[in-house]
């Protein structure tokens, strides 16, 4: 799976997602894009945006696009705050469809 990691997410959380090919924002080139505009180039090029971003599918069409959206809902965006999260992550990964949205974490909505 391509996964996009959001530049609201450490970078070192890469080496975490192992058996993906993960790039970040940043390694991108894409560092302060708005949503929108992420998206767009992001789409035909990644399965997955991972993102801290709980209001992206409140603010952006993801109709639109074909890249699926994983939200994390943590503490912070510390990775020892994102850790713990990590088998809820890889698992959703492996399920995940495209357009789809998954949110994970602490108290995620429903």
């Amino acid at each position: 799976m391509k996964i996009l990691i959001d530049e609201n997410l450490p970078r070192r959380l890469v080496a975490h997602l192992e058996g993906h090919e993960c790039r970040t924002v940043v390694q991108c080139g894409w560092s302060g894009k708005k949503n929108g505009d992420l998206l767009a180039v992001a789409d035909p090029l990644f399965d997955v945006l991972l993102t801290l971003d709980k209001n992206l599918p409140y603010q952006q069409n993801l109709d639109s696009v074909r890249i699926a959206v994983l939200i994390i809902h943590a503490y912070s965006n510390r990775i020892a705050d994102l850790l713990p999260l990590l088998p809820e992550c890889l698992a959703a990964l492996e399920t995940i469809q495209p357009r789809q949205v998954i949110r994970i974490g602490i108290n995620p909505p429903r």
